[in-house]
């Protein structure tokens, strides 16, 4: 290498390497404090707490997911025919047999083995399964005419997240995000806690055809106890300035790049993104993540202390964190990464009630946390499967099958009516009757609350318009405030 070029090539990394406090300082005031959809869909600004299209009833979600199908009429779907018949064979329209047959099947009804009793001033029916949850049945709102797409747990579970089952599409966080942007610019706006690897698996809180800054953070496996972000902590062999410089370097080349192409929002403009806010998150997000900061009393209050409760516990006590920390789409998943995820007793029904023990009480300790903070008020807990379960035996046996037909999910917070009921399943507790909620419903509900018309929630890919309700979904005005 010539003397001339050494020279040439040292007065430009002293040009480069300094600076970092400018482009931070840049980067705090650009567009990342903007709702995303304005940078991205030219919509009109409006202030991140008005929402997007009208005044929000809520800034944030908490989805509880729990992985499987929890069976309806053995949670909160009380159906005493069941005990009254158990054993009987009836004819049923099973929505497995008739894709395979065209035809209704006989089975066998199965009472089921936990008790029921009414709780709060609503008297709502709740089983034995969720008696700590069930206490705080006076803020929920439970949705017993819900249905969805796809029997298997594959379909059914991109379904729930993405609004399709085949193809691949944005998940709700995403859309979420796309359209209200984030809340802190200095942490992820979507955040899935402990997902799995399978039914979807990444496609359950990824982005699709979205910009890239828009897909979910994880943090942690349904594997693993451990909730962390994968290399977020600092090398401790490179000091502070020398990060900041290799920052400001990946930046002025990234500058140079998008200098010679005309600007349009991309991946790599994405790319650009991610690397500063991967920077800010190295200060930030450690703290948050960090729970050893918590009394005693909450510790207990999340079931942390008991080893029965300690792993979905530190999951919805991180969920509230990050709520507090301004993040807009919280998932907690509870699951597995087998072929037959967490709640999915086919031959086993009393299986629920490990389940049931080991997320009960975390749940009612975040509505009661989020509650007394004053956090429930603008935050949508949201508490659902795939979908529902069979009233009957499975092939005459000890557990229930897949049902997307009817089942059950439960709101808290975030401007629905509290200590309410809506819809129901028939007799039997098998396909939705009555107030009927369709998942594309659900989902157009809950972006209503947070401001968003799901109608105007669009983007263009591949020659058309996509939007997370597809051209389905209608606003369940029954069940807001």
């Amino acid at each position: 290498m010539s003397a001339e070029r050494q020279l040439q090539r040292r007065a430009w990394l002293q040009q480069t390497g300094c600076g970092f406090g400018a482009l931070a300082a840049t980067a705090l005031s650009q567009s990342s404090l903007l709702p995303a959809s304005r940078a991205y869909a030219g919509k009109p600004e409006l202030n991140l707490s008005s929402g997007l299209h009208h005044p929000a009833k809520a800034k944030r979600v908490i989805f509880l997911f729990m992985q499987g199908g929890v069976s309806q009429v053995d949670s909160f779907d009380h159906k005493p025919l069941l005990q009254e018949r158990d054993g009987q064979a009836f004819e049923f329209n099973d929505a497995r047999q008739l894709a395979k047959t065209g035809k209704a099947t006989t089975q066998r009804i199965m009472k089921s083995p936990w008790k029921f009793q009414p709780y709060g001033q609503s008297e709502k029916w709740v089983s034995e399964l969720f008696p700590e949850s069930a206490r705080n049945a006076d803020e929920m709102t439970f949705l017993h005419g819900m249905h969805t797409e796809g029997v298997a747990h594959g379909p059914a579970t991109l379904f729930l997240h993405c609004g399709a089952t085949n193809s691949v599409r944005p998940s709700m966080g995403s859309w979420l995000l796309y359209g209200l942007g984030p809340e802190n610019q200095n942490l992820p706006g979507f955040i899935s806690i402990a997902p799995s690897v399978g039914n979807g698996g990444p496609r359950n809180y990824g982005n699709a055809f979205l910009p890239a800054q828009f897909q979910g953070t994880r943090i942690g496996g349904a594997d693993s106890d451990i909730l962390q972000i994968k290399n977020l902590l600092p090398r401790k062999d490179i000091s502070e300035l020398d990060r900041g410089q290799q920052l400001q370097l990946l930046s002025d080349l990234n500058a140079q790049q998008i200098q010679r192409r005309e600007y349009k929002p991309n991946e790599f403009d994405a790319v650009v993104e991610s690397y500063e806010l991967a920077w800010r998150m190295q200060s930030v997000a450690p703290p948050i993540l960090d729970t050893s900061d918590e009394s005693t009393e909450t510790l207990e209050l999340y079931g942390i202390n008991d080893p029965k409760t300690r792993a979905y516990g530190q999951r919805c006590l991180l969920a509230r964190r990050l709520c507090e920390a301004g993040v807009r789409f919280i998932q907690v998943n509870y699951g597995d990464n087998s072929a037959n995820p967490a709640w999915d007793q086919h031959s086993n029904l009393p299986k629920h009630a490990d389940h049931a023990l080991a997320v009960d009480r975390p749940i009612a300790g975040l509505l009661a946390d989020l509650k007394r903070r004053g956090l429930l008020e603008d935050t949508i807990v949201w508490w659902g499967g795939e979908f529902g379960r069979t009233p009957y035996a499975q092939d005459n046996g000890t557990g229930r099958d897949h049902n997307p037909g009817g089942f059950t999910v439960w709101l808290a917070g975030g401007g629905f009516k509290s200590g309410s009921s809506h819809g129901a399943t028939d007799e039997f507790g098998f396909q939705a009757i009555q107030g009927k909620v369709h998942m594309h419903d659900l989902h157009a509900t809950i972006l209503h609350q947070l401001g968003i018309d799901h109608k105007r929630l669009v983007f263009n890919h591949a020659g058309r318009d996509f939007r997370l309700t597809d051209v389905h979904g209608r606003v369940v005005q029954e069940i807001l405030a």
